[in-house]
C-alpha cells in the first residue's frame, strides 16, 4: 500500500520547488562572487558552497517531511513550540548581532535564525489547534485565546531582536489562518477589532522601546525619495533601479551584472531579484515569479480539496507566507515599501529560510499524497464524500 501511496505525490509541485532551488543556487553564485572576494575576503564560491550545503541539509528534511504523516505533528507540536520560544528568548543573551539585529545563533561555525523557524512553527500550531477545534470555532475564548496568545508572544520576541519584517509576516499569516478557519462573520469582526486594538497598543511600545533602529529609519527615508538621497539612504534602492532597468527583456547575460560589483551590498540576499533582472531580464524574473505563483496556487487548490481542516489550514498558511514574503521582498527592491531584509523565497542566500521553506513544502507534499490517495481510493470504490471547505470564509451570522 505504501508504494501505491507514493504514486500520489504531486510531483509537479516538487519539480517547481527543485527548479527554484537550482535557480537560487546559480544566482547566489553569480551575485555573490565579487562580494565574497572584496567584502568578505573569501573565495568567490564561498556563499555558493554554503548554500549548497544548506540545500543538502534541506533535502534531508524534505524526504523526512514527505514521508512522515502530517497528522502526527499534533503530538509533537507543544515541545516544538516551547523549544522555538526558548530559542527566541535565548537570542537575547547569546545571540549574534548582524545588521543591528540580534537574530542569529551560532552552531558549528554556521548560523541559524530562530525567527525563520518560528514562522513554520506558528503555522503548524495554528493549523492544528484551529483545525481540531471546529466544533467551537466561533467561541473566541475556547478556540482563539491560545492561538492569539502564542502569536502575540512570538511576534513580540521577534520584534524585540529587532526584526519587524519577520514579525509582520508571522502576524499577517496568523490573521489569514484564523480568518480562513471557518468562523462566521460575527466572530471575524470580533477578531478584526481585537487585532486592531493589539496593533494600536504595540505600535507606541515599539517606538518607545527603541525597536525601530536608525538603520530602519534610514530605509524609510530612502524609500520616500531615493534619488534625492542617492549617496546616502537611497543608495541601494537607486542601484536596484539601475540593475532592473538595464536588464531589459533578455538581460545582460548570466554572470554579466555590473551592479553586483559593490554597488548592491546585499546582492545575494535582499536584492538578488535585482541581479536576476539585470542578468536574465524580464523573462528571468517572469520565470521565477511564475514558479512562485505556481507553488502558491497549487497549495491553495490543495487546501480546497483537503477534507481535513488541519491540512487545509496548513496549506493556506504556507501559501500566505510565501505570498507575503515575496511581496515584501519585491516591494523593498522596487521602492514601494521600505527595505525590510526579508529574503526572496527559495532564491535568496540563507540556510534557515531555505530549510523552513523546504520543510513546509515537504509537509504540503505529504498532504497532497494523502488527498490524492483518498480521491483515488474513492474513485476505485465508486464512492464520494462531502468535503468541508475551511478555505472559504463562512459569512453566516
Amino acid at each position: 500500500m505504501l508504494k501505491r501511496m507514493f504514486r500520489h505525490y504531486d510531483y509537479t509541485l516538487l519539480i517547481a520547488v527543485v527548479a527554484l532551488c537550482i535557480i537560487g543556487l546559480v544566482m547566489i553564485y553569480s551575485s555573490s562572487m565579487i562580494t565574497a572576494v572584496t567584502r568578505y575576503k573569501r573565495e568567490s564560491d564561498f556563499f555558493f558552497n554554503r548554500q549548497a550545503l544548506w540545500l543538502i541539509i534541506a533535502s534531508f528534511f524534505l524526504l523526512v517531511t514527505m514521508i512522515f504523516p502530517y497528522k502526527a505533528y499534533a503530538k509533537i507540536i507543544p515541545p516544538i513550540v516551547l523549544g522555538t520560544a526558548g530559542l527566541l528568548i535565548l537570542l537575547r543573551f547569546i545571540g549574534h548581532t548582524a545588521g543591528n539585529a540580534k537574530s542569529w545563533l551560532g552552531i558549528g561555525g554556521m548560523g541559524i535564525q530562530p525567527a525563520e523557524f518560528a514562522k513554520i512553527v506558528v503555522i503548524m500550531y495554528l493549523a492544528t489547534i484551529l483545525g481540531r477545534r471546529q466544533e467551537n470555532i466561533n467561541n473566541l475564548k475556547k478556540a482563539f485565546f491560545p492561538p492569539l496568545l502564542l502569536t502575540i508572544v512570538v511576534c513580540g520576541l521577534v520584534a524585540a531582536q529587532p526584526d519587524l519584517g519577520t514579525a509582520s509576516i508571522i502576524g499577517l499569516v496568523s490573521i489569514v489562518i484564523m480568518a480562513s478557519s471557518g468562523i462566521n462573520r460575527k466572530t471575524f469582526v470580533k477578531l478584526s477589532v481585537l487585532a486592531l486594538i493589539m496593533v494600536a497598543i504595540a505600535a507606541p511600545i515599539i517606538m518607545m522601546k527603541g525597536l525601530i533602529t536608525d538603520e530602519q529609519v534610514s530605509r524609510f527615508t530612502g524609500a520616500s525619495d531615493p534619488f534625492k538621497l542617492e549617496q546616502t539612504d537611497g543608495y541601494q534602492l537607486v542601484n536596484s533601479y539601475l540593475a532592473i532597468g538595464s536588464g531589459g527583456l533578455g538581460g545582460r547575460g548570466l554572470g554579466e551584472s555590473i551592479q553586483k560589483y559593490g554597488y548592491l551590498p546585499e546582492s545575494h540576499t535582499d536584492f538578488i531579484m535585482a541581479v536576476i533582472a539585470e542578468e536574465l531580464g524580464f523573462f528571468g524574473v517572469a520565470i521565477v515569479l511564475f514558479l512562485l505563483a505556481f507553488i502558491v496556487l497549487k497549495s491553495l487548490l490543495l487546501a480546497r480539496r483537503c477534507t481535513d481542516p488541519v491540512g487545509s489550514l496548513f496549506c493556506i498558511g504556507v501559501a500566505t507566507m510565501i505570498t507575503i514574503q515575496t511581496s515584501i521582498n519585491l516591494g523593498g527592491l522596487t521602492g514601494l515599501i521600505p527595505i525590510t531584509g526579508v529574503p526572496l523565497p527559495f532564491i535568496s542566500y540563507g540556510g534557515s529560510s531555505l530549510i523552513v521553506l523546504i520543510i513546509a513544502m515537504g509537509i504540503i507534499l505529504n498532504i497532497s499524497m494523502f488527498v490524492r490517495y483518498q480521491e483515488w481510493k474513492q474513485r476505485e470504490e465508486g464512492s464520494s464524500v462531502d468535503k468541508p471547505a475551511p478555505f472559504s470564509l463562512n459569512t453566516n451570522a
